[in-house]
């Protein structure tokens, strides 16, 4: 009877140890699953704030043009209707071509349509960067969140397959959080 109860007391001494070790392995999945979420978040934070950013410069780039366009306008009127031999015609016209150069590029401010229109679609390709880095840290978390159930499925059900199965997706959610980390922005 001795003998049947020592084999017994290994036999839970065992089976505890090994939920010691499938709880560890689900806390570290769990820290895991909740630093990818954070970053995740920032990531998503980054693409509104950088489409908005874009938005903001293709505004700017349009009312650029409204000016322009009416700075040529008013250049062709000129042209078309004041003396060209009149020098306040002749200094007006030129200073019409002045601002339409200006609104057309403006290397000093930054401010001009060919700046403004290079800054937007900057702006669009960094959200396209963050948009990539922010799918890959969710396709992470989804992962981990599987490899949690199924850590967990094992304590229940005591089918060591599920545990190795939860950890190669763990590892595997690694290299995604890899890619999302490391990946260019630029």
């Amino acid at each position: 009877m001795t003998e049947t109860t020592e084999n017994l007391e290994h036999a839970e001494h065992a089976h505890a140890s090994g939920n010691k070790k499938l709880a560890l392995l689900i806390a570290i999945l769990a820290l895991v699953l909740a630093i990818t979420e954070t970053l995740s978040k920032s990531y998503q934070t980054e693409v509104i704030l950088k489409h908005q950013e874009a938005a903001n410069l293709w505004s700017f780039f349009q009312a650029k043009s409204v000016r322009g366009n009416a700075a040529q306008l008013a250049k062709q009127q000129l042209t078309l209707l004041g003396n060209p031999k009149d020098e306040r015609i002749s200094a007006a016209v030129a200073k019409l071509d002045d601002a339409i150069a200006h609104y057309d590029s403006d290397e000093k401010s930054g401010e001009g349509k060919k700046e403004l229109s290079h800054k937007a679609r900057a702006a669009e390709h960094e959200a396209h960067a963050y948009m990539e880095k922010y799918e890959k840290m969710e396709m992470a978390a989804g992962m981990l969140q599987v490899a949690i159930v199924l850590a967990s499925a094992t304590i229940i059900t005591g089918v060591a397959v599920l545990a190795y199965l939860s950890m190669g997706i763990g590892v595997v959610a690694l290299a995604f959080i890899g890619a999302g980390l490391f990946g260019a922005i630029v």
